[in-house]
């Protein structure tokens, strides 16, 4: 039996020791095109520094034109995608990720995903003036050159450098997003899917779902769930629901393929509550049961 799953994807490769190395990313845009693996760890947070080109971010279900330098907050726990804008030059800035535990000892208490700069229906995008650019901009060179330094205390500096620029975004005057109405199907099911597809692979027995069912997708977009289904619907064919027991189907196989996880493990990781649930969900859509399945492997 495997133990090893072949449908994860890494996160970020980090090339210097320590503790902080796998909670924190510096980069400039177009390095991360150029040699860095992408990243798909939920705990991750992200703040982008635009300095040039433009495109459209659309943030759960609001769309944000970028024309002019901004510094932008994402996540993978609200869902967004970037468009590009044909004809335009080549977007250039710098980024960092980075996980909330690196960051905690030097913010309030407040949890990151109820701020205002990172929760459902806040503004993730912060326009800048030439003073702002250069102060944020500033402050991102540093990071970068902290992050290939060998000073023993060069993650305080970039988690201190971190605070100072969240504290300036705070300040700001964030940028109104204007409703997407062409298309709007279409992007809500994009997002919808990249949300759903966020929730995998599932890496540890511990893990608890808080996506189970379209209503909790549909919570965290901030749309009703009844504009998600017909939006789904309309652009697919197929239901919510579907493409949800599709995906925990997959991955409920992937997991019975590829790690020495008992059924009841697998169950729970999954947001099963009993493991006969995940039984007749299992036998259901497969037509066999997970044990059955495991054992023609």
């Amino acid at each position: 039996m495997l133990h090893t799953r072949g449908n994860e994807k890494p996160a970020f490769q980090f090339d210097h020791s320590g503790a902080a190395n796998t909670q924190v990313k510096v980069a400039t845009i177009r390095e991360a095109r150029c040699s860095l693996s992408s990243y798909n760890r939920r705990d991750f947070f992200k703040i982008t520094l635009f300095i040039e080109g433009e495109s459209e971010l659309n943030y759960a279900n609001r769309g944000y034109p970028i024309t002019r330098p901004a510094l932008v907050f994402t996540n993978r726990i609200v869902p967004y995608s970037w468009e590009p804008v044909e004809g335009t030059i080549e977007v250039s800035g710098h980024f960092c990720v980075f996980t909330e535990s690196f960051l905690r000892s030097g913010m309030p208490a407040e949890s990151l995903k109820d701020s205002v700069l990172y929760k459902v229906g806040g503004d993730p995008v912060y326009f800048l003036n030439e003073e702002q650019l250069r102060y944020l901009t500033d402050i991102f060179i540093r990071m970068r050159l902290e992050i290939d330094s060998d000073y023993v205390h060069k993650y305080e500096l970039i988690r201190n450098q971190l605070s100072l620029i969240i504290h300036e975004a705070i300040k700001m005057q964030p940028a109104h997003a204007y409703p997407a109405q062409i298309n709007a199907s279409a992007r809500i099911t994009k997002l919808f899917l990249a949300l759903l597809d966020s929730q995998f692979p599932v890496e540890s027995q511990q893990h608890e779902s808080a996506l189970k069912k379209a209503g909790d997708y549909a919570d965290r977009m901030a749309i009703h769930v009844n504009h998600l289904n017909a939006a789904v619907h309309d652009i697919t064919g197929k239901s919510t629901t579907a493409h949800i027991n599709e995906r925990l189907l997959k991955e409920a196989k992937s997991l019975l393929s590829h790690t020495p996880w008992s059924v009841a493990e697998i169950a729970y990781s999954l947001g099963f509550e009993y493991a006969s649930y995940f039984n007749n969900f299992f036998k259901k859509h497969s037509g066999i049961t997970p044990l059955a399945f495991r054992k023609i492997l």
